[in-house]
């Protein structure tokens, strides 16, 4: 396994770096948090990074995709994550997108992947409940059965980017009872249905959220995203994908955060000399190198399973989700410190790469979840 990138994927990195450090700047980032911009992004920028080919890298050329592998959409993810730049490209490729193309049938691939590729939808996953913690087969949402198809009821909380989005992945069930894996159905849900209502929240990085509520929202038969009481197959899967994503996310974003710090202490004086000289500070800026590269090989490795159809899919997928929540939360902690007192500000950047570091840890499970799982996997 080489665990560096080729010809073709160092040149979409540098594309993704300029793109972002063009239209992304964290003032905008800053602007939107203190405007409470609903959305929380720019329609404009997502449909310019459609036209990158970005949205549709993985999807196959048959639905308008580039037909590429999750290392390359690893190159553009990264990017993102070294400017926090929060448009939903993990809720809409990774978890909506991803539950399409697994799960859908060919009419619903059809008609969903190819606005998904060019920017023309917005689509998530509704699927975590209160008191479920990371346990995604925590399903209290039911889904009744009638002549016509399915009618919803139930609470969805932590929704990605689902105020504003056009569809909804719903997890309901269908029998069974609340933690069975069997009986777990997905729908699809527009969005603007009636008995739907989705209530805007903010995480503490400012990225957008939702709290969905479900009133016997009715749903066609045609809707059913799979197979009936099998939901859970795809939702593992998906769940698995987008966890293997937002690592190389949080990767981007304390490669970042090291290399601002390490500007820092190059270019800080006190008693005459950079504080970089201080050797207490380089030890602890060797670590969150380590840290950051150690978490490099994980995240690559991951996305290599993936491309590979490895079945150590789940077991790469939280080493590298463990290990980048330790290191990105490592990294950021350390940053603001080494900033001293103007790295306590709000003024200063750092503290954008903090929460963002604290909602990454918590997303798809954080660092103690994923070793527990891990030893799960492997039968302890």
């Amino acid at each position: 396994m080489e665990l560096v990138l080729n010809e073709e994927q160092t040149l979409l990195q540098q594309t993704a770096r300029d793109f972002v450090s063009k239209h992304s700047s964290l003032r905008r980032l800053r602007t939107l948090r203190d405007n409470r911009d609903p959305l929380g992004y720019s329609r404009e920028l997502w449909s310019e990074m459609a036209k990158l080919g970005w949205l549709g890298i993985v999807l196959p050329e048959t639905y308008g995709g580039a037909g590429l592998g999750y290392t390359e959409l690893m190159v553009i993810l990264e990017e993102l994550g070294r400017g926090l730049v929060p448009e939903p490209v993990l809720s809409t490729v990774l978890l909506g997108g991803t539950a399409v193309a697994l799960g859908g049938s060919e009419a619903q691939r059809a008609a969903i992947l190819p606005k998904l590729g060019a920017g023309e939808c917005v689509l998530t996953l509704a699927y975590q409940e209160a008191r479920s913690r990371y346990d995604a087969h925590h399903v209290e949402t039911r889904a009744g059965k009638g002549a016509s198809g399915w009618t919803l009821t139930g609470e969805k909380v932590h929704v990605l980017d689902g105020y504003g989005a056009d569809t909804l992945v719903v997890s309901a069930r269908t029998a069974g009872a609340m933690g069975d894996r069997r009986g777990i159905t997905l729908f699809l849900v527009d969005a603007k249905s009636p008995g739907v209502s989705i209530e805007r929240q903010w995480r503490i990085d400012s990225r957008n959220a939702a709290l969905v509520r479900l009133d016997t929202a009715a749903v066609g038969k045609e809707q059913v995203l799979g197979d009936v009481d099998n939901g859970a197959e795809v939702l593992d899967a998906v769940l698995d994908r987008a966890t293997i994503g937002l690592t190389a996310e949080m990767l981007g974003s304390m490669t970042a955060a090291l290399e601002l710090t390490i500007e820092y202490l190059k270019t800080r004086v006190q008693f005459g000399v950079p504080i970089g000289s201080f050797q207490a500070l380089k030890h602890r800026a060797a670590k969150m190198y380590i840290e950051s590269e150690l978490a490099r090989s994980a995240v690559f490795g991951a996305h290599q399973a993936l491309d590979e159809q490895s079945p150590a899919v789940p077991h790469l997928a939280s080493i590298a989700k463990a290990r980048c929540s330790d290191a990105f939360v490592l990294i950021g902690n350390e940053m603001v410190q080494m900033h001293g007192g103007i790295g306590m500000t709000d003024e200063h950047d750092a503290g954008f790469f903090i929460k963002r570091a604290r909602v990454a840890e918590l997303t798809f499970g954080d660092a103690a979840y994923h070793r527990d799982r891990f030893a799960r996997l492997h039968g302890y």
